[in-house]
């Protein structure tokens, strides 16, 4: 009689743990996928977490930091126009600096890397590594005096190689999109520092971190953020609203992600996204993704750093290390059909920008060569001038405002030139960062200049001083 009870009971108890079981495992589920982007609560840390025990919405917390009412702007990688020149006109800069320098208004510890700042309605916006906690923090500073605002953060481990945080956020006013290290893509309100989404490119596309972590700058182009994942996507394009993919570009031939950013451009009556991956260089359509062209004959073996330079109607100035020298594409129409061919070649010992993007002004080409002496390049690839080799600047960046190029070398050292064809014309020198390693991107905004070494942030006022 009790066999038969047990027996009868048996089945009916694990039906009930079998659902009981069913319940929890979904519920767990569709917390995961839910919390991903929803809006995060103010100070209170978040736990659901990706495959790589990543926390998807991390940590905010708030200071007493005050946005500042300067209205400049440097709100992207190689600023507001992609081209590393400021387009602020109503500030005019100093053409000459005491012997001290320039006047520094803030200076900041940040962890190690080479991460520059964007810039928008007088808050400072820095993708930086904090150590001690093993995260990625999303800082947002004050331009006038540097004291945090806000910062979000979330967990994920990075060694030490070559420094950590090494990009640039894009920054509208609605949203801030950063790109860390391990290739996680995240999205918060640029004013609240409030959580969107995030993508993990690694798990979501299977993209390839690169050598030395992710370099690659976000894009936000009206509605879309625009990312070089590689992986099963060449491209790919999200709404910035809430991180749905809109398009994603085939990669049948499977080229991983570089260092380099990507640049849109306008050809023959069609928006393009032109990029530099691992195989060659491709030209996107802004529409659907689909790809309007490709060339292989650039490509770099070990880091493709630099970001393509739009040089012209149709012209794309390419550069880099490891021996690959510099090349201009020009596209060419044919029906529906867009090609790219090389126009000039110039091999590495007459120039090739390891690490920063060259600048295309007024029709001429600057950047710092293999030899790291400043350049000036013709559209045709002649060199105009080099700076002499007393003047050497490494492999520290540069910018160009008012018609003056400001370009750092490896320690520190900050040098104020003429932006002409004329010739090299210093007008000054300052020591301004410690270093080591100065080679974050630069960026201008108001007459205040901002820069970094490898710990330290600072902002500079180069400003025309007013008697």
């Amino acid at each position: 009689m009790k066999e038969s009870t047990i027996a009868k009971a048996l089945p009916v108890g694990l039906a009930i743990i079998g659902v009981v079981l069913l319940y929890v495992w979904l519920s767990a589920d569709a917390a995961i996928d839910l919390t991903e982007r929803l809006p995060i609560a103010h100070d209170i840390p978040q736990a659901p977490s990706d495959a790589n025990g990543v926390e998807m919405r991390g940590e905010f917390v708030r200071f007493d930091g005050v946005p500042s009412d300067l209205p400049g702007a440097w709100p992207r990688f190689r600023g507001a126009n992609l081209d590393a020149i400021s387009s602020d006109e109503n500030v005019t800069l100093a053409r000459t600096w005491p012997a001290s320098g320039p006047n520094v208004l803030w200076s900041i510890d940040v962890g190690e890397g080479y991460a520059g700042a964007a810039v928008l309605e007088g808050r400072v916006y820095v993708l930086d590594y904090d150590r001690e906690k093993q995260a990625d923090v999303i800082r947002c500073l004050s331009l006038a005096d540097g004291k945090e605002i806000w910062r979000y953060s979330y967990p994920v481990k990075i060694k030490r190689n070559h420094g950590m945080s090494r990009t640039v956020p894009a920054v509208t006013d609605k949203y801030i999109v950063t790109m860390g290290p391990k290739c996680h893509v995240t999205c918060l309100d640029s004013v609240t520092g409030q959580f969107n989404w995030v993508l993990d490119l690694v798990k979501d596309f299977k993209a390839k971190v690169p050598p030395w972590y992710a370099g690659q700058c976000p894009l936000i182009e009206g509605d879309k953020v625009i990312i070089a994942s590689g992986g099963d996507s060449l491209m790919i394009a999200v709404d910035a609203a809430t991180g749905e993919v809109i398009w994603q570009s085939p990669n049948p031939k499977r080229w991983v992600m570089t260092h380099s950013s990507v640049v849109p451009i306008e050809f023959a009556g069609r928006r393009m996204y032109v990029y530099c991956a691992s195989g060659g260089v491709v030209g996107i359509s802004a529409e659907d993704g689909s790809i309007l062209w490709e060339i292989t004959e650039w490509k770099i073996r070990i880091a493709n750093v630099p970001t393509p330079v739009v040089a012209g109607d149709g012209l794309i100035f390419l550069s880099g290390g490891y021996n690959a020298g510099s090349m201009m594409l020009k596209l060419s129409e044919d029906g529906d059909t867009i090609s790219a061919q090389p126009a000039f070649r110039l091999e590495p010992e007459v120039f090739g920008s390891p690490q920063h993007t060259p600048i295309f002004y007024d029709d001429y080409i600057y950047g710092v060569g293999a030899n790291g002496q400043l350049n000036c390049l013709d559209p045709d690839g002649k060199v105009v001038w080099t700076s002499t080799s007393v003047h050497k600047f490494g492999l520290g960046p540069y910018i160009i405002a008012n018609g003056l190029i400001y370009v750092m070398n490896d320690s520190g050292l900050l040098t104020l030139a003429e932006a002409t064809p004329n010739g090299y014309v210093q007008l000054a020198q300052a020591k301004v960062l410690e270093g080591p390693e100065s080679w974050g991107p630069m960026a201008v905004a108001s007459g205040r200049l901002i820069l970094r070494d490898m710990n330290r942030m600072i902002c500079i006022d180069v400003t025309e001083e007013v008697n």
